[in-house]
């Protein structure tokens, strides 16, 4: 199962017995909550493409002490309704659940508008906001029934791609997928696979994230010992490395960011051939942390000094 067919089902689960939990619809996915409606007539309502009011209407149904969950594409949950997250939900410190679908360019032929490889940099400056970004359905079922009522706003990063297998997941909490000794290779999310079919071979860690917010630093801090980062990331590059110097500013080593360069993206076509458009595909990802390596290599172990490569 797929995760945008999964979090209908694990929602409808959660509220079959937490009768505080309601869901708002922006218009998206409202037939895969059909079943859920009928159960929960009252609970289920479909705002329409009001993102904006939608995230109101949800702040003040948490004031009251219920539990929301807001759903649409990504662009339009983050983006436009992004001052509405940061004071109804981030100032306020409510409670909600904001499940978005469609990030970064999943939805490939649509063009800019419906693409939001910035979501997780946004979003990670709103004080409190946890960012989670499952690698398969199974994941998001977990962390949704694990997180939906820990008083913090939530944001669920649901990819259509997927990792074939699933991890015990925990909120705020890495899995050591396997250790090595040339470079720490950090994976969130669905980057999981890519990177082990790229580096599953090489002298690597390789420690997989479903949280960004909040960071698993302790496990970074007990693993990584060569002195050499990569960092693979399905979007804008660079929250995994804020968020890790943001709890050691005395962090040096050298970086390798691979993720989405921050640049409009203009091109149109399939997943896939974005992934190879911006080095994201197995094939690129090998090739640069191969280079990454030699050069380590090459250069010795870290000299003290902090640099990207």
């Amino acid at each position: 199962m797929k995760m945008r067919q999964q979090f209908p089902r694990s929602i409808g689960e959660i509220m079959d017995r937490d009768e505080r939990v309601v869901t708002l619809l922006g218009d998206i996915g409202v037939w895969s909550f059909h079943e859920v409606a009928e159960r929960h007539p009252s609970r289920v309502s479909n705002i329409g493409i009001l993102e904006q009011a939608m995230i109101g209407v949800a702040a003040g149904m948490a004031k009251t002490g219920l539990i929301p969950v807001v759903h649409t594409i990504a662009p339009f949950i983050v983006e436009r309704a992004y001052e509405q997250l940061m004071l109804d939900f981030g100032y306020q410190g409510l409670c909600g659940n904001f499940i978005g679908v469609g990030a970064s360019y999943d939805y490939s032929g649509l063009g800019h508008t419906h693409y939001c490889p910035g979501d997780v940099d946004l979003l990670s400056v709103i004080p409190n906001m946890q960012i989670v970004l499952p690698g398969t359905a199974e994941e998001l079922d977990r962390l949704l029934k694990e997180a939906y009522d820990d008083g913090q706003p939530t944001y669920y990063r649901v990819s259509e791609r997927e990792n074939a297998l699933s991890h015990p997941v925990r909120l705020g909490k890495a899995e050591v997928v396997k250790t090595g000794k040339l470079a720490t290779v950090i994976a969130v999310g669905p980057m999981l696979d890519k990177v082990l079919e790229a580096a599953g071979d090489l002298d690597v860690t390789i420690l997989y994230y479903t949280s960004v917010c909040p960071f698993d630093y302790e496990t970074f801090r007990q693993y990584h010992r060569s002195g050499l980062l990569i960092v693979c990331e399905p979007y804008y590059s660079g929250a995994v490395l804020k968020a890790i110097t943001e709890q050691d500013g005395r962090f040096s080593g050298k970086v390798c960011s691979i993720g989405i360069p921050k640049s409009y993206i203009t091109r149109y076509g399939t997943i896939d051939e974005e992934d190879r458009v911006f080095g994201l595909d197995p094939a690129s990802i090998r090739a640069r942390i191969e280079a990454v390596l030699k050069e380590q290599a090459a250069n010795g172990r870290n000299d003290g000094g902090s640099r990207n490569i």
